[in-house]
C-alpha cells in the first residue's frame, strides 16, 4: 500500500483548517496535498500561492476569501459562517491558509466558529513564513553561538494598528531575533519604538518581500535605516532583527544557486566552536 492510499482524506462535512505555506508548494505538507485532491470545495486566502492551489483537483470549487491591508476585504464573521454552511451541505470543504493556520492566520478563531456549530474539523500545520522565508532568504532562525531564543510578533493589531500592550523594552533587551509578520505599514513606528527602547540603532536588519517564490527580494539594512531601505520592496514581507541576519552573506544558498559566491562565516562562529 502507498503511503498516498494510508494518509486520511476529507470526508464529507467535515472542514480541515490547511496551511499552505508560505508560497513555494514544494512546502506544503503531505495532509495538504491529499486535501486538495480530496476537497469539494476550497475557502482560500490571499496569501495562497496559484501554484499550490493549480495542484486541486480541476473539479473543486474555489473560493476566494482573501484580506488584504487596505483593501475591500470578506469579514471574518462571514468566512466563518461560510464554513460552516458548507461543512452542513455535507462538502468536504478545505479552508486553505497561507503559511501556518495558527500562526498570526486565524485559524484558531474559525477552528472555535466550528466548535460552536458542532462542525468536525482537522487542523493540518503549515511551513510559517518566519520559519521557511528566512530559510530561503539564507538567515538562520536560530544559532547556537548567536542566540538562543527568538520571538515572532504581528506587526498589526486587529484594528490594524500597531499592537497595543507590547513591552518593547523587554523586545528590544531580551529578545536577540525579533520577527515581524506584516510589519510594513507600521515599519517606520516599529524602528522608533525599538531604538526608544534602547534596541541598537545599528542592529541588523533583513527585509524578505515574497519569501520563497520566485519573486523573492531580500534587502539587508540597519534597524535605522531600515524605513528607507524599505520603500523598495512589496508587501508581504517579513522583517527581522537580530545578528542572525549576518550570517546571510555565508548562507544564502538561492544566492549560490545563481552564481553568487558564499562569504565564509561573517560572525566567526565556526572558529569559537573549534576554541571550545
Amino acid at each position: 500500500m502507498s503511503l498516498s492510499e494510508t494518509l486520511p482524506a476529507i470526508e464529507p462535512g467535515w472542514v480541515w483548517l490547511v496551511g499552505a505555506g508560505p508560497g513555494d508548494p514544494g512546502l506544503l505538507t503531505l495532509h495538504g496535498l491529499n486535501a486538495l485532491k480530496s476537497a469539494d470545495v476550497i475557502v482560500y486566502d490571499a496569501l495562497v500561492d496559484g501554484r499550490v492551489l493549480d495542484l486541486a483537483a480541476p473539479t473543486v470549487e474555489r473560493i476566494y476569501a482573501g484580506k488584504r491591508g487596505g483593501r475591500p476585504s470578506p469579514k471574518q464573521h462571514d468566512i466563518s459562517a461560510r464554513l460552516v454552511s458548507l461543512a452542513r451541505d455535507g462538502r468536504r470543504v478545505l479552508r486553505l491558509k497561507g503559511g501556518d493556520p495558527f500562526v498570526f492566520g486565524r485559524g484558531g478563531e474559525e477552528a472555535l466558529a466550528l466548535v460552536e456549530a458542532g462542525i468536525p474539523f482537522r487542523i493540518v500545520p503549515g511551513v510559517t513564513s518566519g520559519i521557511g522565508g528566512l530559510a530561503y532568504a539564507g538567515i538562520p532562525a536560530t544559532h547556537r553561538d548567536v542566540n538562543t531564543a527568538v520571538t515572532f510578533i504581528t506587526g498589526h493589531s486587529l484594528t490594524g494598528e500597531v499592537p497595543d500592550g507590547l513591552d518593547w523594552p523587554a523586545l528590544a533587551h531580551g529578545a536577540p531575533v525579533l520577527v515581524f509578520y506584516m510589519a510594513i505599514k507600521h515599519l517606520g513606528e516599529i524602528v522608533t519604538r525599538l531604538i526608544e527602547a534602547g534596541r541598537p540603532a545599528d542592529d541588523a536588519v533583513a527585509l524578505v518581500s515574497k519569501a520563497t517564490t520566485d519573486a523573492q527580494q531580500v534587502v539587508v539594512t540597519r534597524l535605522d535605516r531600515a524605513v528607507t531601505e524599505s520603500r523598495a520592496i512589496e508587501p508581504p514581507a517579513l522583517v527581522v532583527v537580530g545578528e542572525v541576519v549576518r550570517l546571510r552573506p555565508a548562507l544564502d544558498w538561492l544566492g549560490a544557486m545563481s552564481g553568487r559566491k558564499l562569504e565564509p562565516d561573517p560572525l566567526g562562529t565556526r572558529r569559537r566552536e573549534e576554541a571550545v
